[in-house]
């Protein structure tokens, strides 16, 4: 099993660029994709942007990335 995030894209420079998920930033590469524009939404596995998604499914999973976040919290009482 992998898991991999959605992030935003926020700056281009070749192949990699840096996104965002949860106000902090990663590089990541993205020599598999063609066409990014800054403000896409890709899935980010072990650094490689793998595919491009659309905002609205980016932000259903994101939220669900949060919901399981509070659950866990709860749980462990932390």
């Amino acid at each position: 099993m992998c898991l991999a995030i959605p992030m935003k894209v926020k700056t281009i420079d070749h192949t990699t660029a840096m996104a965002e998920v949860n106000n902090v930033d990663y590089e990541i590469n993205i020599s598999m994709m063609q066409g990014l524009k800054i403000g896409d939404y890709v899935i980010v596995h072990a650094g490689f942007a793998i595919e491009k998604l659309d905002e609205k499914e980016a932000l259903k999973t994101l939220s669900i990335w949060k919901e399981i976040e509070e659950f866990s919290k709860n749980k462990n009482g932390l």
